[in-house]
């Protein structure tokens, strides 16, 4: 199965693209969004909140800690990418059943 939104970097580092929905009702992974994983974000998108619920959301389900989590692109967008150091196996196979 190809998925595109997901780029494994080396061996325990991961890189995938969001479109980020913020202001929803709860935050949970909802399916594709052309070539990016969706995601809803019950944070808002002021000051900063928002990529910092992000980063620990992302932390959670990949269960690494939030230092291992960095956004490299989309800070003031919809549209994000993420790098996750860290992720196992198991979390891996996760991150691929979502697309």
């Amino acid at each position: 199965m190809s998925t595109p939104w997901l780029r494994q970097i080396g061996q325990d580092c991961v890189v995938f693209s969001l479109h980020v929905q913020p202001n929803a009702r709860c935050t949970e992974f909802a399916g594709l969004h052309g070539e990016a994983i969706k995601l809803r974000l019950a944070a808002p998108p002021v000051d900063g909140k928002a990529n910092q619920a992000l980063c620990s959301f992302i932390a959670e389900f990949c269960d690494v800690p939030r230092r291992a989590v960095s956004l490299l692109s989309g800070e003031s967008a919809r549209a994000k990418r993420v790098q996750v150091e860290g992720v196992d196996e198991e979390t891996l196979r996760r991150l691929r059943r979502l697309g």
